[in-house]
């Protein structure tokens, strides 16, 4: 894969318009805006992934957010799910900063490249089976494009767990029949790149304590190991 293969496929999924529901939502929300961003220009594309190109472990999420990433243009950025994640990313030492407020706040991510399967902010935080279907591609190639350096995976949540096994498949990894089962803290080996499942960082998880910074941190760090990556002490 030579070099150019991971940004030119950002900018190919910044600039997809392949689900009309999808197109029409990103784009009425940026338009409207929400009051406390209304000096913001929203971004109102696709977020493509956010990351080093030769990142050992990566993170799947679900979609972006109406107000962060689909304001902001990256991913997990300008939302309190962001702010979760990145802290905690912060704290194991993969991520120069524990916020991520804006595209060029200067957050550089050590090792780990976050991605979604769904790149468009869906209505209700809710994509179809359909519209996740038709993403599935990016995620394929950029599997694909990952696959030399790539060792551990953390998939947030049920949804991007659905979606990702699929995707590792069409990306050439032998996933099990049956599938594996998400659950937070599982942890599967595929082909040498581990999986672990991780409740998602969303704010009914983390309001409730279902989902602590604590055990978020647990499962970043095992990945981290799993991946081969330094971590804060």
């Amino acid at each position: 894969m030579d070099a150019s293969g991971l940004p030119l496929l950002d900018r190919r999924i910044a600039d997809c318009r392949a689900c009309p529901r999808l197109v029409s939502w990103r784009e009425e929300v940026a338009r409207a805006k929400r009051a406390a961003y209304a000096d913001w220009t929203y971004w109102g594309r696709p977020v493509p992934g956010f990351g080093p190109a030769d990142a050992r472990l990566l993170i799947v999420g679900l979609a972006p957010a109406a107000h962060g990433g689909n304001r902001t243009g990256r991913m997990f950025t300008g939302d309190r799910s962001g702010d979760v994640l990145y802290e905690a990313l912060y704290d194991v030492g993969l991520a120069s900063q524990p916020t991520a407020v804006h595209a060029h706040d200067g957050l550089e991510l050590h090792g780990v490249r976050v991605t979604s399967p769904v790149h468009c902010a869906p209505p209700a935080n809710k994509p179809t089976p359909e519209e996740r279907d038709t993403c599935r591609p990016w995620l394929v190639r950029e599997l694909g494009l990952l696959r030399p350096t790539l060792r551990a995976v953390v998939v947030l949540g049920a949804f991007g767990w659905q979606a990702a096994l699929p995707a590792f498949a069409e990306a050439g990894w032998s996933v099990p029949r049956p599938r594996p089962a998400f659950a937070h803290g599982a942890r599967y080996v595929l082909d040498g790149v581990e999986l672990f499942g991780c409740y998602h960082v969303s704010q009914r998880n983390t309001f409730t304590g279902r989902l602590t910074p604590a055990m978020l941190r647990d499962v970043l760090r095992t990945a981290a190991e799993a991946a081969g990556l330094p971590q804060a002490e």
